[in-house]
């Protein structure tokens, strides 16, 4: 996404790729579309697993990712902590989740692919990595992840981004609470009950 937008700074081209996030980020809100864009190439593969793995829908999920991009880029003058622009990023995006769930019922027009989810074997679910090159192996692990990936589709929708943000997105407490508008004491109870119903699901796995 490439917002029209004329850079007010230096009229010297941005270096953005190096620069640290605070720094993008104010100046971003400075209209600098080039430091905007090196934002966009850090999280829209991100935000898009995340909308995806919340509505198991690719459609419904892209379409997120660019009203939630258009979004962040509209508001980020009236963002006052560029520190904070990670959770607000997530916020942003789920918010747009909540609003696609709440127009239908689950609909689900193609399976949710295990490999948009990154790193799922190191999330604390009781699944175990695995670096073996055996075929029968592989062809396991391929299956439990797509049991987990149908678990994860089958918890209440604010459970699911609890652990989705936590456990595949890494991101802290704070940034949980913020990015759904909850205090941290629900975070951690929706964490809890989401773990408890992943791991009754993988059971059979034992």
């Amino acid at each position: 996404m490439k917002p029209q937008a004329v850079s007010a700074g230096s009229e010297e081209p941005v270096e953005a790729s190096g620069l640290d996030e605070a720094t993008l980020v104010a100046r971003a809100q400075d209209q600098d579309v080039a430091a905007f864009e090196e934002l966009v190439v850090r999280y829209e593969n991100r935000l898009y697993r995340y909308a995806y793995s919340m509505l198991g829908n690719r459609a419904d999920a892209e379409d997120v990712l660019q009203d939630a991009l258009l979004r962040i880029w509209r508001a980020l003058p009236g963002l006052t902590d560029s520190q904070a622009f990670s959770g607000w990023a997530y916020r942003i995006t789920t918010h747009r989740c909540w609003d696609v769930l709440s127009r239908q019922q689950l609909r689900r027009t193609d399976t949710v692919d295990p490999h948009q989810m990154p790193d799922i074997t190191d999330a604390h679910c009781g699944l175990a990595a695995t670096s073996s090159a055996d075929p029968v192996t592989i062809m396991e692990t391929g299956h439990q992840l797509e049991d987990l990936a149908r678990l994860v589709q089958q918890l209440p929708p604010h459970d699911r981004a609890c652990w989705l943000l936590r456990e595949i997105h890494q991101r802290s407490y704070r940034e949980i609470a913020t990015a759904l508008s909850i205090p941290e004491s629900t975070v951690r109870g929706r964490l809890a009950r989401a773990r408890q119903q992943l791991a009754k699901g993988m059971s059979s796995w034992q």
